[in-house]
């Protein structure tokens, strides 16, 4: 098992103290709010070249302005990224240009009303998991370059549940907001255990995390009556146990950074540490069906055909 020294109470900024990213170049998918926020100040403040990848270019535009000024890092750039669409995907990739040495799969929506993409793909997947795997693969070449890293953020919330292969897009079942977004999540973990396989001599390494619990708009999709359920459900020292959004961000910085990871895939980091097997009882801990080999190789087959790899 990995272990940093780091903890729950680490922040971002306390990660790359003494880091030197100076003319690594990193890409961060919904870097303009929550968490990603403090990812790319977290990395413009250890010298990096950072892109914000955003669907709202003008709150990109303000981050990067706010984090310049903050950072006194003047390569902080903002690019359109829709990752629900697959041509906006397609866009971004087309227009990035040289190495890229760290790939933040930040971005998500969690817990949606049932909706589906213009291919009839279930939202969450396909923005969670589809546009983070079109994105990943339309940069190899980019990150194969000279070696790089790509970071997946998940979830605890992968605990509500495997990829259920046979019905992703709740064709046949009834849907379910959190067992949906839970699936996204592992999916998430078991990307990085594929790419792991599949790159091991390509000098690209993935990863996966959770970031905590955060308030952040992720939960913009939530009623009050949905938060208060949720937070009924969950006891007294779990709530306690809410993470600031540089707190969040930490274990994201933690992959992104540690030697510790060097030439390695497939982990799951919590806490800014290896986590542990889930054992029943407790929302930590990493599920062992979001490890398996043989659902990570399903996984990549049936994203490759359904995008068109």
């Amino acid at each position: 098992m990995i272990t940093t020294g780091y903890g729950f109470e680490t922040t971002a900024l306390d990660v790359v103290e003494g880091v030197d990213l100076s003319g690594r170049r990193a890409v961060v998918t919904g870097g303009a709010s929550g968490i990603g926020v403090e990812t790319v100040r977290a990395l413009a403040t250890a010298g990096a070249e950072v892109t914000i990848a955003a669907r709202d270019i003008d709150a990109g535009q303000r981050v990067a302005s706010s984090l310049t000024t903050a950072t006194g890092n003047k390569k902080i750039s903002v690019a359109r990224l829709d990752l629900a669409s697959q041509e906006s995907v397609k866009a971004f990739v087309r227009t990035w240009d040289g190495p890229l040495h760290l790939l933040v799969n930040n971005a998500g929506v969690m817990a949606t009303p049932l909706t589906r993409t213009p291919e009839g793909w279930e939202l969450q997947f396909a923005t969670n998991h589809f546009g983070h795997f079109t994105l990943t693969l339309g940069l190899f070449n980019s990150l194969r370059a000279e070696g790089a890293r790509v970071v997946n953020v998940s979830s605890s919330a992968h605990l509500m549940g495997d990829v259920v292969f046979e019905d992703i897009h709740y064709e046949h079942r009834e849907y379910d907001r959190w067992q949906a977004y839970g699936q996204s999540k592992t999916a998430n973990i078991l990307f990085g255990v594929e790419a792991g396989r599949r790159w091991a001599s390509e000098g690209v390494t993935m990863n996966a995390l959770m970031p905590g619990s955060i308030a952040t708009n992720l939960q913009r999709h939530l009623t009050a009556e949905q938060l208060q359920e949720i937070i009924r459900r969950n006891d007294a020292e779990t709530r306690r146990r809410v993470k600031t959004p540089e707190q969040g961000a930490a274990t994201t910085l933690v992959v992104a950074t540690t030697p510790l990871l060097e030439g390695l895939s497939g982990k799951y980091f919590e806490d800014c540490n290896e986590a542990l097997p889930h054992t029943g009882g407790v929302l930590s801990g990493v599920a062992p069906y979001a490890q398996d080999p043989e659902s990570a190789a399903q996984l990549w087959k049936v994203s490759e055909e359904a995008l068109g790899f």
